[in-house]
């Protein structure tokens, strides 16, 4: 598959083409929770998120990992697949964006400042609609890379609107879990110099299709805060 018709696929199916979104929670003080199961004893994956498989089965699966009670396993072997879920907010009233991942196996030989490597064993996105929404909308997307330098900010080889900064990198530190928290709202007008318009999704990714190697990632405890 060629990732420029993968990423225009991706926007074409994460970016509602409605008015009438998902919600993702009610607040909680300052924090929004974006839950993951469909609270049936933290077994099943919330119908709010919705699977697409670009290439090959998907292979997704929710499971207790002893430090996070509630996490998304994803596994790509030579597959390309995508959870995303709707929802309608302004980045500026809840700017971060918190959650927990661990990466057990990175795609090896992948790097996403390479367009014929450029796969990820964990990618989440922030989707910002901009009408033509499937030409014009932006994408932030926050990933674990197999090579880019942690802190590296790329603009994708493919598709100029969408933008990736590197927050992990390479095997080092396979196996354990991180939290990372993220300013949204300051990390888009720095990368797109401009005010951020209303956010249209959230997505979570994992590919290993371009470099035909495998991968596996987990993230649990996702959710947007004021502070």
């Amino acid at each position: 598959m060629k990732k420029p018709k993968k990423i225009f696929n991706i926007l074409c199916s994460i970016i509602p083409c409605s008015l009438a979104v998902i919600s993702i929670a009610a607040a909680q003080g300052n924090v929004l929770q974006i839950a993951l199961s469909a609270g049936l004893k933290e077994k099943t994956i919330s119908s709010e998120w919705r699977i697409k498989k670009w290439k090959g089965d998907a292979d997704v699966q929710l499971v207790n990992d002893n430090a996070v009670k509630e996490a998304l396993r994803l596994k790509s072997k030579g597959t390309s697949t995508a959870l995303y879920r709707d929802i309608s907010l302004n980045i500026k009233d809840y700017p971060f964006l918190n959650w927990k991942w661990k990466v057990t196996k990175i795609p090896l030989g992948a790097d996403v400042r390479n367009k014929a490597t450029d796969d990820q064993a964990a990618q989440i996105y922030v989707v910002f609609p901009k009408f033509p929404s499937q030409i014009n909308s932006r994408m932030l997307g926050y990933i674990w890379d197999s090579n880019a330098p942690v802190g590296s900010e790329v603009t994708s080889a493919k598709l100029s609107t969408t933008k990736y900064i590197v927050v992990k990198s390479g095997a080092k530190k396979l196996g354990a879990w991180f939290s990372e928290k993220r300013n949204v709202y300051e990390d888009y007008k720095r990368l797109f110099n401009e005010e951020p318009p209303m956010v249209g999704s959230i997505a979570l990714m994992i590919d290993s299709d371009d470099t035909k190697s495998s991968a596996e990632s987990f993230f649990g405890d996702m959710y947007l805060s004021q502070e």
